[in-house]
């Protein structure tokens, strides 16, 4: 069975290198949808693959790092990155070109980890992470599969080289939790949510 979670964010980008020439030269932003859909073959307790309100702790966290911020490539020039810093507090800087792929790719990363490190307290069995769906337009989206996300021929992305902002760090509950993430710490369900 697959379950799917919404969550929305507001983000300003640059695409260098792409073919539209107002894409690549403007900085501009998109309303984005990101759907998480997990699978599992079995039911929690509750008859539940996954309990959608524990969505709401850790990966809601880190998807809404992105809302009404700057993502910065960070291949991109010093003085262009040094800029976007300057005049916005929340930015974020990743590996890879913020494009619509590389977002659904950044996103199943950081989310497949959140799920892996999280022990379940009501009977969750191997809840997977399905896919990653990136609407940044009402047209046009991403969708980001397993083998996408780990890919060599997409080029891998170390969560190592993805850096948030002190200002976005700061609307953290856990102000260190991308930095547990990155060690590998194990996360605990609630008791409820």
């Amino acid at each position: 069975m697959i379950i799917r979670k919404l969550f929305k964010f507001e983000n300003t980008h640059i695409v260098r290198d792409c073919s539209t020439i107002r894409c690549r030269s403007s900085i501009h932003g998109h309303s984005y949808k990101i759907e998480l859909l997990f699978e599992s073959d079995f039911l929690d307790n509750a008859q539940m693959v996954y309990d959608f309100g524990l969505m709401k702790d850790n990966m809601k966290t880190l998807v809404d790092s992105f809302d009404h911020g700057i993502t910065l490539w960070n291949q991109d020039s010093d003085e262009y990155i040094a800029d976007m810093k300057k005049h916005s507090d929340r930015w974020v800087v990743l590996p890879v070109s913020p494009s619509c792929e590389q977002f659904s790719r950044v996103i199943f990363l950081m989310i497949d980890r959140v799920l892996e490190l999280t022990r379940g307290i009501n009977g969750e069995r191997d809840v997977k992470l399905h896919s990653i769906i990136v609407h940044e337009t009402d047209t046009g989206y991403a969708q980001c599969f397993r083998e996408d996300a780990y890919s060599q021929k997409m080029g891998i992305i170390d969560l190592n080289d993805i850096i948030f902002s002190d200002a976005i760090k700061a609307d953290w509950k856990d102000k260190d939790l991308f930095e547990k993430l990155k060690r590998g710490e194990q996360f605990v369900n609630p008791d409820s949510v």
